[in-house]
């Protein structure tokens, strides 16, 4: 029996760890004969073609055609197709508008309709591959949605929701148990490309984290030990007034679990997302909602950690990142973000880091662009950043604190770190040869003493709702960006001066492409 201690999640996050003296013992081939489709296909139900509606004067007619390309467009910069290559293996790879870890994609996104002028009630699926919803069901399923999301304040004015699941297997297959944590943040650039992309057509999603997970399975009709929910997504129409919502609630705080069962390596992640779901007898306080107006901006609600003493601080204020009129080159760079696979070592400037932190942390100075400046997440203020400067042009090398509220970068540690992070990044040239390297952290025990276990989730969908903001920055700047879920955990934070209760969440990597 585990440590009573200990919760559920720490012991998931300390079985998964990469140890260098493990690593290669836990290392097995892998299977290609077994790599699962990263697309899902239905052999009953009905497809609704959204490519004609892709571009303004295109092949779509009829009425509505205006919301047609909005949802279109909405969809294809969320999780679309941005390109396609043939495989050694003699079959077709893709790549999508979000990066996902070993090229896997295992989320999958629904849409549920109350009913609406473009979509029937009913269960739908977007299928990528053809950029087409499959509607598989055909029946009003809004109150046991209600119901399943505890009766959540935003779904009782809108009309469509989003439903991102995590498809198990598709990571799983290469990465074992570690691959809930990169199912997590995989979802969470998903639900960076939709927060953004809602921007660009009129919508606002509204993260609701805290659900009746097994409600949620069978409304959709997953196999739970297969696909699991992970956000649902209210989707407000801002051209409808009664659709301009205040923020609300996103997550509640449920018991830790201490007790649970001892489970052999190969089980440990479905049992954990099983261990940390909520029932549909849960005792839901009620949502909190934020009145209009005067929504909480990040800078009045993030702590500053760390504030040492001594040491360098450098301030990152900046002037914003342009993205064009009606945020036309946000769409392009959907379109060319790609994960860099070589970086050659060379500087970036102060300036480009500073705008960088400032478009991923600071959303509310571009409010005068049409984004939101206010986006959800679980609990923005439980994820910490750690900045490793290798090669920027006016900064000491070293490894620095960002403070969200304060906007500056505080030094932890005077030394350059190149040799280090290729031994951190498991010996990845991409560690090694990067300008700069950012950390995203969670003291663990502080956040499951916060919300219980389930926080897990939420700090891993954050992590990647943030890394996929920096990735479109960077590739905005012309910068080559790669996230990295797989390095040595323990020994990040003592190579880096990272306070050892900062469980490190996700890198990214950031500098000039090779």
């Amino acid at each position: 029996m585990p440590d009573a201690l200990v919760s559920i999640a720490q012991h998931y996050h300390s079985r998964t760890k990469y140890d260098p003296k493990t690593l290669a013992a836990q290392a097995r081939p892998l299977d290609y004969s077994r790599q699962p489709v990263t697309f899902k296909t239905y052999r009953v139900g009905a497809e609704v073609d959204l490519k004609p509606y892709l571009e303004e004067g295109g092949s779509g007619s009829g009425d509505n055609v205006a919301d047609w390309m909005r949802l279109s467009r909405l969809l294809i910069n969320t999780y679309g197709l941005t390109a396609k290559f043939p495989t050694e293996t003699g079959q077709t790879f893709y790549l999508r508008s979000a990066p996902s870890a070993g090229g896997l994609y295992p989320a999958e996104i629904y849409i549920i309709s109350r009913g609406t002028r473009l979509l029937p009630a009913g269960l739908y699926n977007y299928q990528a591959r053809s950029h087409s919803l499959w509607r598989y069901w055909e029946d009003h399923v809004w109150q046991a949605l209600q119901r399943a999301c505890f009766w959540h304040p935003t779904l009782e004015a809108t009309h469509l929701a989003l439903v991102v699941t995590g498809v198990f297997y598709r990571s799983a297959w290469r990465y074992q148990d570690r691959a809930y944590r990169r199912i997590c943040l995989d979802i969470g650039h998903l639900l960076g490309n939709l927060e953004l992309a809602s921007a660009v057509v009129d919508y606002r999603p509204h993260l609701i984290a805290s659900f009746a997970d097994r409600a949620i399975a069978e409304l959709l009709y997953l196999d739970s030990a297969e696909e699991g929910a992970l956000a649902v997504l209210p989707l407000a129409d801002l051209l409808t007034v009664e659709q301009n919502l205040p923020c609300a609630q996103v997550a509640f705080a449920t018991p830790p679990q201490t007790q649970f069962s001892a489970v052999p390596d190969g089980e440990l992640l479905n049992y954990f997302h099983q261990v940390t779901a909520i029932a549909p007898t849960a005792d839901a306080p009620k949502w909190a909602m934020q009145p209009s107006g005067d929504t909480p901006q990040p800078a009045d609600t993030l702590e500053d950690k760390y504030n040492l003493p001594f040491g360098l601080r450098v301030p990152t204020g900046s002037a914003p990142i342009d993205w064009g009129p009606h945020l036309e080159q946000l769409e392009t760079t959907f379109f060319k973000r790609r994960s860099t696979r070589r970086f050659s070592a060379g500087p970036i400037s102060l300036g480009a880091l500073r705008q960088l932190l400032d478009f991923t942390y600071q959303p509310r100075h571009y409010r005068d662009q049409g984004f939101d400046p206010a986006p959800d997440y679980g609990d923005r203020s439980l994820v910490h950043t750690f900045v490793v400067a290798c090669a920027i042009e006016g900064l000491d090398d070293g490894c620095y604190y960002y403070a969200p509220r304060s906007e500056e970068l505080r030094q932890v540690r005077f030394k350059n770190f190149r040799r280090e992070l290729h031994y951190l990044c498991l010996g990845q040239e991409l560690g090694r040869d990067a300008a700069a390297v950012v950390f995203h952290t969670a003291d663990l025990a502080r956040a499951v003493a916060a919300y219980g276990d389930r926080v897990y989730r939420y700090l891993h969908l954050d992590a990647g709702h943030l890394g996929q903001r920096l990735n479109l920055a960077a590739v905005r700047l012309g910068l080559g960006v790669s996230g990295i879920g797989g390095f040595y955990d323990d020994q990040v934070n003592e190579v880096l001066g990272i306070p050892p209760d900062e469980a490190v969440i996700y890198i990214t990597t950031l500098g000039q492409s090779g």
